[in-house]
């Protein structure tokens, strides 16, 4: 079959579908268009993996420089490891997809969205999701979908579909989703303090976009789309779940009645090593059906209660928010420092202030750039009590760190001009059982204040989770880490007690209903005003004065024509400046100097050298000069660094004085008062005598 090449209208662009040109020996493969920018996406399946307990799935988001014309930098000048942003995107990738396989699927599948061209005004993040959606439709792995993906922007109060970078920057919103003709697959995004029902409607018109991208990937299947694997669905065998029940069903669901996590987790283990010990004889080599069987169980049991009584495995109802206990200012040395304890879930998250040569540089296929603002995640092994090694970052702690820095954003400073540091946020995971991104992002808030950071509005977060039984739904606030795995949704949001900074869905079903979306945000904002409530007790408004310990950036101004003084011949003066205070200095050329040093005591200090050698002599000042030069007819006293004046003979003393040698010596230390400046013929006039008796006169 030749090239096939299809589009519908998105916003206003065209979104075209081309097959039959690059990567024909893949499962699946398309070219996807918007403007210039291009994405090859491909989905390939490698057998069977029966063995594994889990889909195993990879999604690679694959940025090449020379589909924006640029070459990579360093040594090798190459391609190397991911970036964030292809990281993030790959996750961006895999969320929507994995749900829309069937249950039980276990066989190896990759899906790669392989950039070809970027035109830098349209971005190729959310190309990848529909061209992966589209590869998936026309090969022959099972696929619930078609999904499409869509940016939608807002400006000036109107929504914009896949708006442009430019638009982007102008835009209120910024959020990606992924969807199906019927629900919502998966949505990530931030916003400058939106309402819950702007964003419903956001999304509701997002959805609309893409009506006829979904069309034209089903024509595209029929067309040409390969005959699909049979697979057999992966049921738990109804003899061995009926015997499960029987020996372990009662004692099971006690144990999920046991609040916390730990003793939980080992009663489990210990109902689970007793079940198969008892039935093993019977089923013989089917112990890991056995196990099936009672994670199968457990998860139904967990499902009905909650359904049924509205009661969850810690004794709380839908609604209600674990204890919270929050402590600022804990950590001596940090600029700013909290610890954010949400029941079992906790964050120790640090800020740390620095200079504008502090700040992150992103190199991509994007113009590069530089941020003053960036979060950190980590979640070691010892929050959850396992053994980890400490290595390179997961694609997770990336995930979850972009996040909790998107819901700080909205209420940051002005980093240039209002507050003009690089500010960092750490956040360790101390202790997980569901919801530490947010607690990364109560704690980055609250460590802020306690730095002095102007933080406009605290800003919250709060995961949101979902059973679904037919037709029965029960919203979930602040979900704990079982409620995550044995539920139906994920739903993260970050706010201000103004409206929503951040959110983020993962589903573990086909998608969920706008109605249920409305439901989530709003219970959301319920749940995020307590905890405000509970972080402002803790601190209201950022500390009025930056730790000793944090850098200072001061800004003074001199005379333009004192420029050449401060920089030197050859830049020797500043650069002795710098070396001398540790501090670094800037200035432009209407005479604004920049200071940036690491404490207030250097900067105090590279002021003061700054005022001495820009300082101009003023008439009726006393000084404390330096002799530098002894004549017969007076003594030059050096009165600011490089300004010296004459002290005439008949000005050293009262009375008549022979020889200058016998009142003053070079190097000699005095005061003297400056009688007339004549900065024209640059000439200064001192007197010793005249502020000896300035001195008497104070003294008397």
């Amino acid at each position: 079959m030749g090239i096939i090449r299809e589009g519908a209208q998105l916003g206003d662009k065209e979104l075209i579908i081309e097959h039959g040109r690059m990567a024909p020996q893949a499962g699946g493969s398309v070219v996807i268009s918007y403007g210039d920018s291009q994405v090859l996406c491909t989905a390939c399946d490698g057998g069977e993996k029966p063995h594994l307990p889990f889909f195993p799935l990879l999604c690679d988001y694959v940025e090449n420089f020379w589909a924006a014309g640029k070459i990579p930098g360093g040594f090798f000048k190459r391609e190397g490891k991911p970036s964030t942003k292809a990281t993030l995107t790959s996750r961006l990738i895999d969320r929507p997809h994995r749900p829309l396989f069937p249950e039980g699927y276990r066989r190896d599948t990759q899906l790669v969205a392989w950039v070809i061209s970027a035109d830098q005004i349209n971005d190729t993040d959310v190309l990848a999701i529909t061209g992966c959606s589209a590869a998936l439709m026309i090969s022959e792995m099972p696929f619930n979908g078609p999904v499409a993906g869509v940016r939608v922007g807002m400006v000036d109060g109107e929504f914009i579909a896949n708006p442009t970078f430019a638009q982007r920057e102008e835009s209120d919103m910024d959020i990606v989703l992924a969807v199906t003709d019927k629900a919502i697959v998966m949505v990530e995004g931030s916003a400058n303090e939106v309402p819950e029902a702007v964003m419903v409607k956001a999304m509701e018109f997002g959805q609309e976009s893409v009506q006829g991208v979904l069309e034209l990937q089903k024509q595209l299947a029929k067309a040409v789309g390969k005959p699909k694997l049979n697979v057999e669905p992966v049921t738990v065998d109804a003899a061995i779940l009926k015997a499960v029940e029987k020996e372990s069903k009662k004692e099971l669901d006690k144990a999920l009645q046991i609040a916390e996590k730990l003793p939980r987790y080992a009663r489990m283990d210990e109902l689970k090593a007793a079940t198969v010990e008892a039935l093993v004889e019977a089923y013989p080599e089917q112990e890991g059906d056995i196990k099936d069987a009672f994670d199968s169980l457990k998860k139904s049991l967990m499902r009905k209660r909650v359904i049924k009584t509205k009661t969850r495995i810690d004794g709380r109802d839908p609604e209600t928010v674990r204890d919270i206990r929050v402590e600022v200012g804990l950590l001596p040395m940090a600029h700013g420092s909290a610890l954010f304890t949400r029941g079992e879930t906790q964050a120790l998250v640090s800020c740390t202030l620095g200079t504008e040569y502090d700040s992150k540089v992103v190199d991509g296929l994007e113009d590069d750039f530089k941020k003053r603002f960036y979060l950190h995640y980590n979640f070691p092994g010892f929050s959850v009590g396992e053994t980890k090694p400490f290595r390179s970052v997961s694609r997770r702690e990336l995930g979850h760190g972009e996040l909790a820095e998107r819901a700080l954003t909205a209420s940051l400073p002005d980093l240039e001009e209002e507050f003009p540091y690089t500010v960092r946020i750490v956040s360790d995971t101390l202790a997980s059982n569901g919801s530490s991104s947010m607690a990364a992002v109560c704690g980055g808030s609250l460590a802020m204040m306690d730095a002095g950071v102007p933080f406009k509005k605290a800003t919250a977060g709060i995961a949101m989770g979902m059973i679904k039984e037919g037709k029965d739904i029960v919203v979930l606030s602040d979900i704990l880490g079982d409620e995550d795995h044995m539920g139906d949704m994920d739903f993260k949001v970050t706010g201000t007690v103004d409206g929503i900074t951040a959110f983020q869905l993962d589903t573990k079903i086909e998608g969920i209903t706008f109605k249920t979306m409305e439901k989530a945000l709003l219970q959301a904002k319920e749940g995020r005003d307590h905890i405000l409530g509970v972080m402002n007790e803790a601190i209201a408004e950022p500390r009025k004065e930056l730790a000793d310990t944090a850098p200072r950036i001061t800004f003074i101004k001199i005379d333009p024509s004192s420029i050449g003084a401060v920089i030197g011949s050859g830049g020797k003066t500043i650069r002795g400046i710098q070396e001398a205070t540790g501090a670094r200095v800037n200035i432009e050329d209407d005479g604004t100097v920049k200071i940036a040093a690491n404490n207030a005591e250097s900067a105090q200090q590279v002021i003061e050298i700054i005022e001495g050698l820009t300082a101009t002599p003023e008439e009726g000042k006393i000084y404390l000069g330096t002799v530098k030069n002894i004549t017969d007819f007076g003594a030059f006293i050096e009165i600011l660094p490089g300004t010296e004046g004459l002290c005439h003979i008949s000005e050293l003393a009262e009375g008549r004085v022979e020889n200058v040698g016998d009142v003053l010596s070079q190097g000699d230390e005095v005061c003297v008062k400056c009688l007339s400046v004549d900065m024209k013929r640059g000439r200064i006039k001192l007197s010793l005598k005249a502020a000896a008796a300035e001195q008497e006169d104070a003294d008397a």
